[in-house]
C-alpha cells in the first residue's frame, strides 16, 4: 500500500529540485482510467526534453508514444494539453480519429490488449526566460529591474567601476565576459551607451540568443558595425542585432525606453504561444 504514495512523493521531490535548477521538463499526470491495470489516476511521470522518463510511471507502451509526442509539443509552445488514449471502437463511437484534437483534447488509439481508456494531463515546466543586459547605463538598470518583475532571470554584465548603484539582477558579471549562462530562451540587450560598446557587441553576437538589440541610433550602430567587421566579426551576425532597440512608443525617459524594449521582447517571446492559443480558442 505504501509504494504508490512513496513513488508520488519521489516524483514531486524531483519536480521541486528540477524547478529550482531551472531545468525544462514535462509533468504528465494520469487523471482518469477505465479498464486499465498498468496505471491509475494520480500516477505521475517526469519527462525530459529528449523524451526520457526520469521518474514516475504512466503506464506501458500503449500510452507512451502519444504522451511523448504531446510532451515535445508542450515544451515547444509552453502550453499544457490533455491526451485521451482509447480503443479504436470507442474513438469511432465518438466520431474522432487517432491524432485528432477536439475541445483541447488529443485523442490517441490504444492498440494494447487491455483495450482500456487513459486520460493524461501533460504540463510543461519551463525555466524563466533569460535576459542578458550589457552596460551600466540608466536604461540598463531600468531594464534589469522591470524584467525581474516580469519573471525574467536577469544577468547584468558591466565593469564594476561603471556601476554607481547595485543593479536589480540575478547574476552580476564584472566586465563583458559572460561565462556559463542561465539555460533558457535568451534575450540580449546592449545598453552600454558609449562605455564599451564594441566589446559588449562582440560578446553579444558570440552568445546564442533569440533576440539581440542595441540601445542607440541606426547611425551609431552602422559606425560600430564597420569597426567590428574590420576587426573580424561576422557581418551576418551583426545584421541580427536590432538597432535601435525597442518598439517605437515615443519613449524618452530611461524607464520608458526599457519598457519599449521589454514590449518588443514580449512580442518575440510569445510569438509561438499566441498562435497556439488562437488556434485552440477558435
Amino acid at each position: 500500500m505504501g509504494r504508490p504514495m512513496t513513488a508520488h512523493v519521489e516524483v514531486m521531490d524531483l519536480v521541486a529540485q528540477m524547478k529550482a535548477a531551472e531545468q525544462a521538463f514535462v509533468l504528465a499526470t494520469v487523471v482518469r482510467t477505465v479498464s486499465v491495470t498498468a496505471a491509475k489516476a494520480g500516477a505521475k511521470a517526469i519527462i525530459r526534453p529528449d523524451g526520457t522518463i526520469v521518474a514516475g510511471w504512466i503506464g506501458g507502451g500503449c500510452a507512451r508514444g502519444a504522451v511523448l509526442k504531446a510532451a515535445r509539443e508542450a515544451l515547444a509552445d509552453g502550453e499544457p494539453r490533455m491526451v485521451s488514449v482509447q480503443p479504436e471502437d470507442m474513438l469511432a463511437e465518438l466520431g474522432v480519429k487517432p491524432g485528432e484534437n477536439r475541445d483541447g483534447i488529443r485523442f490517441a488509439s490504444n492498440l494494447c490488449p487491455s483495450k482500456g481508456t487513459m486520460d493524461i494531463f501533460v504540463e510543461p515546466v519551463l525555466p524563466h526566460p533569460s535576459l542578458v543586459v550589457f552596460g551600466a547605463s540608466p536604461v540598463a538598470m531600468s531594464l534589469a529591474a522591470q524584467a525581474r518583475q516580469l519573471g525574467y532571470h536577469v544577468t547584468l554584465a558591466a565593469p564594476s567601476g561603471d556601476l554607481s548603484v547595485v543593479p536589480d539582477a540575478d547574476v552580476l558579471v564584472d566586465g563583458f565576459a559572460l561565462g556559463e549562462l542561465h539555460p533558457a530562451k535568451r534575450f540580449i540587450v546592449v545598453s552600454t551607451q558609449g562605455k564599451g560598446d564594441e566589446a559588449a557587441l562582440r560578446a553579444a553576437v558570440a552568445t546564442e540568443a533569440a533576440y539581440r538589440a542595441f540601445v542607440g541610433s541606426r547611425r551609431k550602430m552602422a559606425a560600430l558595425r564597420e569597426k567590428l567587421v574590420a576587426g573580424g566579426v561576422s557581418p551576418e551576425a551583426l545584421d541580427h542585432v536590432k538597432a535601435p532597440a525597442g518598439l517605437d512608443l515615443g519613449a524618452i525617459t530611461p524607464e520608458e525606453i526599457a519598457m519599449s524594449i521589454l514590449a518588443e521582447i514580449t512580442v518575440e517571446r510569445r510569438r509561438g504561444q499566441r498562435a497556439s492559443n488562437f488556434s485552440q480558442g477558435s
